[in-house]
């Protein structure tokens, strides 16, 4: 059954973000919404849930349809709240009166902690307050639920909590979900749409499938175009010789024919529509400026702790070599963060008890991004890290995907997969030989992923890196070091550690 139509639907804001979408969604629908950063996902999200207006076409809701939208961003007042009374409010205050008890069951439900129900969302972690937002919207019981990159600041664990709560939904709810994770969009989805500026695609198949398909179907439109406009060509050759004979040997037939033929070809240039290419969203290089040293980095049995002293784990000996893309792999809390500060702290000459290469040119990517000063600009960043001037630091931001308009802006209003891309192109700049990244994929689209993923393989770069995102983690890494217990221990691979976490299993 069809509980929300959209026919012709589109949106510009200075530019098309999409047009002529039609979309069906259906009860047990699980659809992901895939397409590069700053393409319209949100967007179309707020047209979906009533909260904007669409510049053209219409959209149908089913009579008395109740849609759920969980937002990336958390409302400013909603911090001041404690996560119960956040998640009780959301109730219309007749029923908060007399039903608060079904903010106990969602909360029991989607696994928060009873020690997080008083805690005020402001001293939450981002990816509790994304779960209190995810209560507060289901809690109200929507009929259609609509989360916009709801794994955003979500550990293993709490992803794999997250797909298994989506699996146990009602099947006639259906959900449209936006994200930059691979295999949660595998996970949690049964169709695909692709969205476009023109032509957005919908798949009836979950995202590396229908990635596929997308594919050979773009390819198909692609060789198509070459035949069609080969065949126009054709028939203008034709009618050219027509012309000729027809004009000298005064026959009104060939000159006809000649009009016809000329005719043909116009329709067929005209319907011969180019192509899908994305705009691109800028690429990631990274370069490797070599060293002839062997161990990069080298742990001689350290003590990882807390800030407070508290003992988290040793790493006993480990060596760090050229080439090798090592991933560290623990739970929420186990201590991954400490010992990348720990390097980052060792890389800048203030802690002595990592040693590092002399020959080292280390380039550091912390969670928070937090070497993009907000007051900055992009353009000011790039001319000032680097001995490139201003016209080509345009280009190179360019390439970055941040375009000209956003190049004298302050980055603190750039998008995270603007700041994102930035933060690799300041990386690159530096031309290091030694990568320290710890969550280099949060904010980055599914292509900005794959670019950087191919980088860093390509170029033989050498790295240490934490991230969350597993299709990441597998494609990138040759090496793993696991926090297990109060050890760093080496695997072979991380299967062991994201099945503990499928499981809904944390490492002791």
């Amino acid at each position: 059954m069809s509980l929300l139509n959209t026919n012709a639907l589109g949106v510009t804001l200075g530019e098309p973000l999409f047009a002529d979408l039609t979309l069906t969604i259906s009860k047990s629908d699980r659809i992901g919404l895939v397409a590069a950063n700053g393409r319209g996902k949100s967007t179309l999200l707020a047209c979906l849930s009533g909260e904007r207006e669409q510049t053209s076409g219409e959209i149908t809701r089913a009579r008395g349809l109740r849609v759920g939208h969980v937002k990336q961003d958390v409302p400013p007042e909603a911090l001041s709240h404690s996560l119960y009374d956040w998640v009780l409010a959301a109730l219309p205050a007749e029923q908060a009166e007399y039903e608060g008890w079904r903010v106990d069951v969602v909360l029991d439900t989607l696994q928060i902690p009873y020690a997080h129900f008083h805690t005020p969302l402001a001293d939450l972690s981002g990816g509790w307050q994304r779960s209190a937002m995810l209560a507060a919207t289901w809690v109200c019981e929507p009929d259609l639920l609509l989360l916009d990159e709801p794994t955003n600041h979500l550990d293993l664990h709490r992803i794999s909590l997250l797909e298994a709560w989506l699996a146990t939904l009602p099947r006639d709810v259906p959900v449209v979900i936006t994200s930059h994770d691979r295999a949660f969009l595998d996970a949690t989805t049964n169709r695909t749409l692709f969205l476009r500026a023109e032509a957005s695609r919908v798949f009836q198949l979950p995202f590396s499938a229908a990635r596929a398909a997308l594919d050979e179907a773009d390819a198909a439109d692609a060789r198509r175009l070459t035949n069609d406009l080969n065949k126009a060509k054709q028939l203008r050759r034709q009618a050219s010789k027509l012309k000729n004979v027809g004009l000298n040997s005064g026959s009104d037939l060939l000159l006809t024919k000649t009009r016809q033929l000329s005719d043909r070809a116009d329709r067929l240039e005209e319907a011969a529509k180019p192509a899908h290419r994305e705009r691109s969203a800028g690429d990631i290089k990274l370069a490797n400026s070599g060293t002839h040293a062997r161990a990069l980095i080298t742990l001689d049995d350290i003590a990882v702790e807390t800030p407070d002293g508290r003992l988290l784990y040793k790493t006993g000996q480990k060596w760090l070599c050229r080439g090798d893309r090592v991933v560290l792999l623990g739970q929420n809390g186990a201590g991954k963060t400490q010992l990348i500060r720990m390097i980052a702290d060792a890389l800048s000459g203030v802690d002595d008890r990592v040693k590092c290469a002399a020959s080292l040119v280390p380039a550091y990517s912390d969670q928070q991004l937090s070497q993009l000063p907000g007051p900055d600009t992009p353009l000011a960043m790039v001319t000032a890290q680097s001995a490139i001037g201003d016209q080509r630091a345009r280009g190179v931001l360019a390439g970055a995907g941040i375009d000209i308009q956003m190049q004298e802006r302050r980055i603190d209003s750039l998008s995270g997969g603007q700041k994102a891309r930035l933060a690799m192109l300041l990386l690159r700049l530096r031309e290091p030989n030694f990568y320290l990244l710890d969550e280099p994929t949060n904010h980055l689209d599914i292509e900005g992923q794959e670019a950087l993923e191919a980088e860093l393989v390509a170029h033989d770069a050498s790295c240490l890196l934490v991230s969350h995102d597993r299709q990441f983690l597998r494609n990138v890494g040759n090496r793993f070091w696991w926090i297990k217990g109060r050890k760093l221990q080496e695997v072979d691979d991380p299967e062991a550690f994201l099945s503990d976490h499928s499981a809904g299993l944390g490492t002791p």
